[in-house]
């Protein structure tokens, strides 16, 4: 199978395009035993900085994994697919929970994504460093 790097930090426009449409993309962390987790989110990609955010509760697998991983933050992987367009992005995950970072991706969701996610005192955002993408948009 062919390889469609990209560079996470300016990808083709297609590419792009495709990550600014409102597609429900899957997250997949690794549990303690080191199997996969994939669950369905809604990811944001910032290409200037060079980061993909996803809004989760505090209380949440996911979010209970990239926790575990400590100062290094945990590999993962956000993919979204419609037909043949399909798109990976690749990095280290942190959990934020500082307010303007919390604010910010809850900005970035309701544009990608067209709603307001109702409040929730409990949000945190999952920041990946990107380190990789791939696909074709």
């Amino acid at each position: 199978m062919a390889a469609y790097p990209q560079d996470p930090a300016a990808p083709d426009a297609p590419y792009l395009a495709f990550w600014q449409e409102k597609h429900l993309c899957t997250l997949t962390t690794l549990r303690p035993d080191g199997t996969p987790h994939v669950v369905p989110v809604g990811v944001t990609y910032d290409p200037e900085a060079r980061l993909a955010r996803i809004i989760a509760d505090k209380s949440t697998a996911k979010v209970r994994h990239v926790r575990r991983a400590g100062p290094d933050g945990a590999r993962v992987a956000v993919c979204q697919v419609d037909g043949r367009r399909w798109a990976t992005l690749e990095g280290r995950a942190y959990v934020r929970t500082e307010p303007e970072r919390v604010a910010e991706a809850v900005r970035r969701y309701a544009v990608r994504y067209r709603r307001t996610p109702a409040p929730n005192p409990d949000r945190v955002v999952i920041e990946i460093e990107l380190t990789r993408a791939m696909g074709q948009g």
